[in-house]
């Protein structure tokens, strides 16, 4: 019965760790309807675009769309890229969109200062047990590598009081926690990467195939009987070229964004876990000696 008893005690916490993932599946439903907004509104607005702006009769011969555009005129070139276009439009403004959503998330993910400073701060409270400091810290830094670096300062907090527990346990206890809340913020940085991802391998395709329907209007210029048609087959090879140009610089864009935002999230875990290890490490020096005497 002693040993019954002893268990359930330190079973006991374990149960309010599962409303943690409520806020993270709330934040995941929030992106998702996020994204899926961006995108109907991204393809409304392109329809809009390509229908009104692009295709206004002042820029084409004769002030008739279905005629070819005025010299230098290249909203009128645009428009002649044809049903691809408004789809190639959409994919770069969910770029552009995602981008500037990123940008921002990341940047409050950093906090009010330097992360490099702050997370220096933190190894000289930790150098002098200053712990109370280094919580204050990560209160005025905020952010997504703060709120990690409070949850393990917290955790040491708790640990040092701990008496019945071995050195190397309170150090798990105290690894483990930091892991926990790195889970939990490192999916609100990388969400939404996904798209950018996916955008860069498919807007090339997308642009591709644009250029297949424009060669295939021009092939079957050529293919008629007698003197081919000139126009179809400018348009035709016009529509191709559009396609492609859109296609591959949307997909440049998106590649460029997902690399940098990618190495942005690096430098915020590799921050995290410098700040961690040296948690890790100070409580193991300073409460070592300690738990071997216990």
């Amino acid at each position: 019965m002693e040993q019954k008893n002893a268990v359930n005690p330190s079973a006991r916490p374990a149960a309010p760790a599962a409303p943690k993932a409520a806020p993270a599946a709330k934040s995941s439903g929030g992106a998702s309807l996020f994204a899926v907004l961006v995108i109907v509104l991204g393809f409304i607005i392109s329809l809009l675009i390509y229908k009104f702006v692009l295709g206004d009769p002042s820029h084409f011969l004769g002030n008739n769309p279905e005629n070819n555009p005025k010299p230098g005129d290249y909203l009128g070139i645009v428009y002649k890229g044809g049903v691809i276009v408004p789809a190639l439009m959409t994919m770069l403004l969910c770029v552009i969109t995602f981008s500037i959503e990123r940008a921002l998330t990341i940047s409050k993910a950093k906090g009010s200062k330097s992360i490099e400073s702050f997370v220096r701060g933190v190894r000289q409270k930790l150098n002098t047990n200053d712990i109370n400091g280094a919580i204050a810290l990560c209160d005025q830094q905020k952010g997504s590598v703060a709120n990690v670096v409070r949850a393990g300062l917290k955790k040491y907090q708790e640990m040092g009081r701990e008496t019945t527990m071995a050195t190397d346990q309170r150090v798990l206890a105290i690894q483990k926690e930091i892991e926990e809340s790195t889970a939990l913020e490192l999916p609100m940085l990388e969400k939404n990467l996904v798209i950018i991802s996916t955008i860069a391998s498919i807007a090339t395709l997308t642009g591709l195939l644009g250029t297949v329907f424009g060669m295939i209007k021009a092939f079957s210029a050529l293919a008629q009987a007698g003197n081919p048609d000139a126009t179809a087959l400018a348009t035709g090879i016009s529509e191709a070229l559009i396609n492609t140009a859109l296609g591959i610089g949307t997909s440049a864009l998106a590649i460029v964004g997902y690399n940098f935002f990618t190495s942005k999230i690096d430098e915020l875990t590799y921050s995290i876990d410098e700040a961690g290890f040296s948690i890790i490490q100070t409580f193991a020096a300073q409460h070592g000696a300690k738990g071997q005497e216990s």
